[in-house]
């Protein structure tokens, strides 16, 4: 007789769903109902439950377990029990803290490793460091990094970027024109982390195009125009030269300022430093007015579309928006602060329909209507060193133990990393330049790794513990832009010899001594009931009654009721500028800023300005070797790297290698065509990727999407696999912010001619099995 099926209500990034469980293993991932646009990507999770590249058992690098040596990413493994394994890593965190201190225990672990509130890896191992005496972190995230360094001084917050922002509600009603630098790709809009139920950004959008609201979608990719705003004739697509969207703005902002057409009752009343710019755009200090023909120069865009659009702004209801993107780039700090700065001259900001906000269609929920009502979490406690680098400083820090570095108006020392503790997450998918930072990953002495998977991460570790994925326990998804919180039941149990973060957590607390005040004499059933109670009554206190804990976890779901008035990002502001002041120095949006001009930093100074990428098409000498500006944005197959060896990722992939999209112009100066396989290079390493011919890329620029895992033929030698992190440059965008600049690099591409070597990455490691 068929074996008997089983289903549970669970969640993912990707959304919500229901498990189907045979026999042990999980067959399929069905999106709930009443979802309206549900994500492919789930197709991806039951492969990577049960697939080749689960770890098993705990495992340790032979050649540190004997030697203690640091040849890590090309020696092979062996497994332990689990007594070994963390009597191993309890030494290690004992060692280190005796000898070097608690900053010498590096554990940022940044990543989306679970949708779970209560088994979200980051928070398990801040919580579990912090009751050890603390440890050194990662400040801000690799999404949005500069913008979280900058917004804060020029309007008192990060909430634009963040969120939330206007919503759509607002948009639908009351705009007329949304200006969209660096577009609004639908793919993105499959995810949100801590996860979703339902997937409603891609109908908002449809009902503000019907509603007469017109797109115009400045990228260098035409796939950032939703397809469906083209089909019903509403959107306009500007292709821009990449990196160059800040000579944009200036121009449009030169063309308010010299057509008497700002604001100037609104840049009086609540900005500051509008003289200082306007005098900047008008070349009154450098010799050189920020024209649309001076912007059409830099940005390939034309200039009298530039002014007219610059006129349609400043005479529609207009909403402004940019992409995180543009800010993960050299000087990715002007874009944003330009946007600030353009808007505030259109002078629509606090009005329905009107202003700016950024990540409009980043993730599933930006713009969404959401409610205001705290989600569960797990407490993490306090830091007792106080010890963070910038999210993309690891090789730095790693690097350079002890070497001074500034971010945001500070000189700071990198602390000296003995131990790199990782839990969630995969600095080798998120991290630029990967050849450099697998040369820093062999400095610590010790790297202990979190894993499900043997990622790249796993590989260039000491000890390796095996983690459960999240169908194999239980928990409770909640997403800080979705109204809706889901129940995680735990669909089967563990594979191989798995743990859940938690447990070996508190395996570790029972060896060192701090297991009562890491678990506070809970387990997880006591954790997920406590943080819904906890949210519960925060809930009751914002006036809004939510089911108990017994109700939600039975019923699978419950909803957060929303707003009935739509948001406006900065409408108490724009009431009354003096009763509710910004938090700036000023209280007012700060388009030109003492703080940061302070800082005395060349590269970042007192009001938004244009400059030139290290790497970029304007670049005469650099464009002779390295012809083609690489585009490594996120992928529509998968969420970063997770499941890339299953499903749509795997589904997509060219001779096992990872898609780049070239022009036809361009594929016809290299001869290749679709399905053929190109080397694609520069200063900092090569990788194979399979070629997609397409008229959706501008000319002289690529695309090649992260995710693929890091496979390289030797250490330091060619990706296998197509990781575009191989050919970033890992700079930071500037002093104020030290966000990652993945988005300024240039590449060549040829036809590969060799006998294609096999995808590996997605196997167990030599003497691992």
């Amino acid at each position: 007789m068929p074996s008997a099926l089983k289903t549970v209500p669970h969640a993912s990034h990707w959304g919500a769903f229901t498990a189907v469980v045979r026999d042990g293993r999980v067959i399929d991932a069905l999106p709930i109902a009443n979802d309206p646009d549900p994500s492919p990507m789930l197709a991806a999770i039951p492969g990577m439950v049960h697939g080749p590249a689960r770890i098993a058992e705990p495992m340790v690098r032979e050649g540190w377990l004997k030697h203690r040596d640091r040849n890590r990413g090309a020696d092979r493994f062996v497994a332990v029990s689990w007594d070994e394994a963390l009597d191993l890593v309890a030494g290690e965190l004992k060692r280190v803290k005796a000898d070097h201190g608690n900053a010498s225990i590096f554990a940022g672990s940044y990543g989306w490793a679970s949708a779970g509130r209560f088994h979200h890896a980051k928070s398990q191992l801040g919580r579990f460091m912090n009751t050890f005496g603390g440890y050194t972190t990662q400040k801000y995230n690799y999404s949005y990094a500069a913008a979280l360094a900058l917004l804060p001084h020029v309007c008192g917050t990060a909430q634009p970027s963040e969120g939330p922002i206007s919503s759509y509600e607002t948009i639908v009603a009351e705009t007329r024109q949304m200006v969209c630098f660096g577009g609004l790709s639908m793919k993105n809009t499959q995810l949100d982390s801590g996860g979703l139920a339902r997937h409603e950004s891609a109908d908002w959008l449809k009902r503000a195009a019907e509603a007469g609201v017109r797109f115009v979608i400045v990228s260098p990719i035409r796939d950032d125009v939703p397809p469906f705003l083209d089909a019903m004739g509403a959107a306009e697509w500007l292709p821009i030269r990449p990196n160059t969207d800040t000579a944009m703005m200036l121009a449009m902002a030169y063309v308010l300022a010299s057509e008497g057409l700002a604001d100037d009752a609104f840049l009086a009343s609540h900005c500051v430093g509008w003289p200082q710019y306007r005098a900047y755009l008008l070349g009154e200090r450098d010799g050189v007015a920020k024209t649309p023909a001076w912007a059409e120069g830099i940005c390939g865009v034309p200039a009298d579309r530039i002014a007219s659009l610059a006129r349609e702004s400043a005479g529609l209801r207009t909403m402004l928006s940019a992409a995180w993107s543009l800010q993960r780039a050299d000087h990715g700090e002007q874009p944003f602060w330009a946007l600030v700065a353009l808007a505030a001259a259109v002078g629509q900001i606090g009005l329905p329909g009107g202003g700016f906000g950024f990540g409009y269609a980043c993730v599933s929920g930006q713009g969404v209507p959401r409610s205001t009502v705290s989600m569960p979490t797990l407490p993490t406690l306090k830091n007792p060193t106080d010890s963070f680098i910038p999210v993309a400083r690891i090789a730095d820090m790693l690097l350079s133990p002890g070497g001074e570095y500034e971010y945001d108006g500070e000189i700071r020392t990198y602390p000296d990393a003995r131990l790199v503790y990782w839990c969630g997450g995969n600095p080798f998918h998120h991290h630029q330049d990967l050849n450099r930072l697998a040369r820093a990953f062999q400095q610590p002495e010790c790297v202990v790794v979190h894993e499900p998977f043997w990622t790249a991460t796993a590989r260039h570790a000491d000890i390796v513990l095996p983690a459960t994925t999240t169908l194999e326990r239980n928990d409770i998804c909640a997403g800080k832009r979705d109204h809706t919180w889901a129940a995680m039941h735990q669909a089967i149990e563990p594979v191989g010899n798995a743990r859940n973060d938690h447990a070996i957590f508190c395996g570790l607390a029972a060896r060192l001594g701090n297991l009562e005040a890491f678990t506070e004499g809970r387990d997880e059933a006591g954790w997920l009931r406590h943080m819904y109670q906890v949210a519960e009554e925060k809930a009751a206190a914002q006036g809004v009654t939510l089911p108990p804990f017994e109700a939600f976890w039975e019923t699978g779901e419950v909803n957060i009721p929303t707003p009935t008035k739509p948001f406006v990002l900065f409408e108490d502001f724009r009431l009354d500028p003096e009763g509710v002041p910004l938090k700036t120095p000023s209280g007012k949006f700060e388009i030109y800023s003492e703080t940061i001009a302070g800082f005395g930093y060349d590269d970042c100074p007192g009001h938004p300005v244009w400059f030139e990428p290290h790497e970029w098409l304007g670049h005469v000498q650099q464009v002779s070797e390295t012809p083609l500006h690489l585009i490594s944005n996120q992928p529509r197959t998968r969420l970063h790297g997770q499941n890339d060896p299953e499903g749509p990722s795997r589904a997509s992939k060219i001779k096992g290698r990872e898609p780049i999209w070239l022009h036809p112009e361009d594929a016809a100066l290299r001869d290749v065509t679709d399905g053929d396989i190109v080397r694609v290079f520069n200063s900092r390493g090569a990788v194979l990727a399979g070629v997609v011919v397409t008229d959706r890329v501008m000319p002289g620029v690529v695309q090649l999407a992260t995710g693929a895992w890091y496979d390289p033929a030797e250490p330091g030698g060619l990706d296998k696999h197509g990781n575009p992190n191989v050919l970033t440059r890992d700079q930071g965008t500037s002093r104020l912010g030290q966000g990652p600049s993945s988005h300024s690099a240039l590449v060549q591409v040829e036809r590969y001619r060799g006998n294609l070597p096999p995808i590996t990455a997605w196997q167990a490691t030599e003497g691992s099995a």
